[in-house]
């Protein structure tokens, strides 16, 4: 009988659940749709649910814990979310407590992008490291910083916003009230406008501009080269400021990396002295979507770990 632990990534419409080994074997899957509509008790009842279900299908096996990966600000003290823009009326809910208290298990909960840092350092592109830095490049820009194998929080948990990082002081007004933040133009949301502005089409997406790159278009070309550019100057400040020995990207755009990474690299090299003099590596994350999943599982683990009390020979 081994061991193993449930991460949940819960998203705008969709709750997908894993139960995974210590080796990173997933055992069962589940994936249920979820609603806003009924209030946050409701949507609680269904992770507790699709969490149960799981734990059925893995009879024989035993659970050290739960982590649940979402979208927003948490407190991890506390266990709630302080904020989110794709969980409505979920600001200031105790989400831990409530599923904890369903179903009388360990539950940890954590910033699903925070999450997916972590799953890449334990069984993605991270494996050979104990310091990285993930990109998550989508209709924001948002990431997650792992140092020494844990996750870095910052003061109020609000560290690894990426997204909001100025990399053209007189760039694109952002929504957070800044302007040239590099969600406003290195994100999946910023290749469409640019997009748009070269005529393409009003209501056109990052993925057709991207098709329209490998047709030969030149002005589609021209798009991800920008992007690339405001990412190289981010990424080139994040290696000054951390010297990590990796930065992974992820997300939506990246298929089209052959059209925005030399650009970006260029761009690192030219402003980063300790990128172009060291080993220090900027890559594709290999994870996906199941990145969050994996991170969510793993942080029970960690918790196990730090908590296990040696033996005495």
């Amino acid at each position: 009988m081994g061991s193993y632990s449930i991460g949940v990534d819960l998203g705008g419409t969709n709750l997908r659940v894993a139960a995974i080994d210590p080796n990173g074997k997933i055992l069962r899957r589940e994936t249920a749709t979820v609603s806003f509509d009924g209030g946050p008790r409701q949507v609680v009842n269904r992770i507790a649910a699709t969490i149960e279900r799981t734990r059925e299908n893995c009879a024989g096996h035993e659970l050290c814990g739960v982590g649940i990966g979402v979208p927003g600000f948490i407190d991890i003290d506390a266990g709630l979310i302080v904020g989110s823009a794709n969980l409505p009326g979920f600001q200031g809910f105790p989400v831990r407590d409530e599923v904890q208290q369903r179903l009388g298990i360990p539950i940890v909960l954590e910033n699903d992008a925070n999450a997916a840092a972590l799953g890449e350092l334990w069984m993605g592109a991270g494996r050979s490291v104990k310091d990285l830095i993930l990109l998550t490049l989508g209709t924001g820009i948002g990431g997650g910083i792992v140092m020494n194998g844990k996750i870095l929080h910052g003061a109020q948990g609000m560290a690894g916003e990426f997204g909001h990082m100025t990399v053209i002081p007189e760039g694109n007004p952002c929504g957070c009230g800044n302007r040239g933040c590099l969600e406003k133009h290195a994100s999946a949301s910023a290749i469409a406008a640019m997009g748009s502005m070269m005529h393409f089409g009003h209501d056109v997406t990052a993925e057709q501009v991207y098709e329209l790159a490998l047709q030969g278009n030149e002005r589609a070309k021209m798009v991800f080269e920008s992007m690339g550019r405001a990412l190289g100057i981010a990424i080139a400040n994040l290696i000054h400021i951390f010297n990590f020995p990796l930065y992974l990207i992820s997300g939506g755009p990246l298929p089209a990396w052959n059209y925005f990474a030399p650009a970006m690299l260029a761009e690192v090299n030219s402003r980063s002295f300790v990128f172009s003099r060291t080993e220090t590596r900027i890559e594709k994350a290999l994870l996906g979507s199941d990145a969050g999943l994996y991170g969510a599982a793993y942080l029970p683990f960690q918790r196990e770990a730090a908590y296990r009390v040696p033996t005495s020979s």
